[in-house]
């Protein structure tokens, strides 16, 4: 398996920079993301299934499917992302908020947390790799239906926020959506705009 250095590190900055607005706007602001994520948040609620088993399960199923229907590369390039986005964001909690306040401006925080998602995942898989398991199902789902990545992103996150309406209010969920919608038009653009690092 031969892995392109510049790839590589597009796979560490896009994770940095993932971990970066996931850290600064999402765990402080209140807004969430479907997926992986959000599922693991339900799992808890409703069945007591703690997310640290039940992240990793899913996690590793949809980076089984992503080796099997992507190859090898992916992997590779997979495991460089979730080494960085781990690194990254360990640095950053030893660092207080950067901006706290948005708490207090839910719709500020649902642009500025799409932007960090939509760039920071959208480029790991323009690379070819995943920085977790949401990615990784997204690009197995894209690969076998052939529909465009965005719109895969958005069904998988809306199925997981129909379902979180369970116990998270409205109000909450309806600025999540607004997050979701707008990082995976972001992804969407990412994968068919030519990016500076590419060959011609």
């Amino acid at each position: 398996m031969k892995l392109k250095p510049i790839s590589c590190a597009v796979a560490l900055f896009s994770s940095a920079f993932l971990a970066f607005g996931l850290y600064h706007v999402h765990s402080f602001s209140g807004v969430t993301e479907g997926g992986v994520l959000g599922m693991t948040l339900l799992l808890e609620h409703w069945l007591h299934i703690s997310p640290a088993v039940s992240g990793f399960v899913m996690n590793a199923v949809c980076y089984a499917a992503g080796w099997r229907l992507l190859g090898r590369p992916f992997i590779g390039y997979s495991a460089v992302a979730a080494a960085g986005f781990s690194l990254a964001y360990k640095i950053f909690e030893q660092f207080p908020p950067l901006w706290p306040g948005l708490v207090e401006l839910p719709l500020a925080a649902s642009v500025l947390g799409a932007v960090f998602v939509g760039v920071g995942a959208g480029l790991c898989v323009r690379v070819g790799g995943a920085t977790g398991g949401d990615d990784a199902l997204a690009m197995c789902v894209s690969h076998v239906t052939r529909w465009n990545i965005q719109w895969v992103y958005l069904l998988s996150d809306f199925i997981v926020l129909a379902l979180s309406v369970s116990y998270i209010p409205l109000s909450r969920i309806g600025w999540s959506v607004v997050t979701v919608v707008l990082s995976g038009q972001i992804i969407g653009v990412i994968q068919k705009v030519r990016l500076p690092f590419e060959e011609k």
